[in-house]
């Protein structure tokens, strides 16, 4: 299975570059899904009902999220219907939506998709590494291809998680940071590994926000209204290649300008 998995989409600069630039992608890597984190795709915090489905006519399939996905409150209302819109699944069992599917591929294959998030420095959550285990072996029963989207802060968590599940993911992919780390691997169990993609947005930004605010707050402490960088978006994400025994084999990282 073919897979292309997008980084942080952040705001209407990273919906622009996917419209530009998802269709070449896909042929260069003639991919079977492609996967993004959208937690930040509207306005740079959180995402709506419009949004997602824009993401999804553009051509993600797969829609995995993280501690912004409750930000506009709108998406309480529609999470519970959008099969293809994840939340972290060690959130609580109370809230709306889901933190895991099934998805058919190109009507022959399936492959298994898991959110979770981090709890170093990050908000409530249960233990990630034990609700992994609660689900990991009913999916196997079905697909052995699994790709995990570890939205953390900590790249020590990151990495525990990576040796904690080693051989039972094809691919544990992190999320939430927005820089793009230069550690991407494949283990020899075939888990395929990067602490973070980095984001989809302008990368000439502080995090995909414009720099000036954030600088404001660092001089004065005080609380500053953050708004998406202006400019050109970027891709980052990676492509994974995966066998039927669930092992990836290949994996490059991916820079679109």
């Amino acid at each position: 299975m073919r897979i292309l998995f997008l980084g942080d989409i952040v705001g209407k600069p990273g919906r622009k570059v996917i419209a530009e630039k998802l269709d070449s992608l896909k042929k260069k890597y003639k991919t079977d899904i492609v996967v993004a984190n959208g937690e930040n795709a509207a306005g740079g915090f959180g995402i709506t009902e419009k949004v997602y489905q824009e993401l999804r006519e553009l051509g993600i399939e797969v829609i995995t999220s993280g501690n912004h996905i409750w930000d506009k409150k709108e998406i309480y209302q529609v999470i519970d219907q959008e099969d293809r819109l994840l939340r972290p699944l060690n959130y609580s069992p109370k809230a709306p939506g889901r933190g895991y599917g099934i998805f058919n591929v190109k009507g022959k294959n399936n492959i298994g998709i898991i959110n979770l998030s981090g709890r170093v420095f990050m908000g409530p959550a249960d233990c990630p590494f034990r609700v992994f285990d609660d689900v990991i072996e009913s999916i196997r029963k079905i697909t052995p291809v699994i790709l995990v989207d570890f939205h953390a802060e900590a790249t020590s968590e990151k990495r525990a998680f990576l040796h904690y599940a080693d051989g039972r993911a094809a691919a544990i992919l992190g999320t939430h940071t927005h820089i793009s780390t230069a550690d991407s691997q494949i283990t020899p169990a075939g888990t395929a590994y990067i602490t973070d993609v980095g984001m989809t947005g302008v990368q000439n930004s502080v995090l995909g926000v414009e720099p000036q605010a954030i600088i404001s707050r660092f001089l004065t402490g005080l609380p500053q209204r953050f708004e998406v960088a202006s400019g050109d978006g970027e891709i980052r994400g990676v492509f994974l290649e995966v066998n039927g025994e669930g092992q990836t084999e290949k994996m490059e990282v991916v820079k679109s300008q």
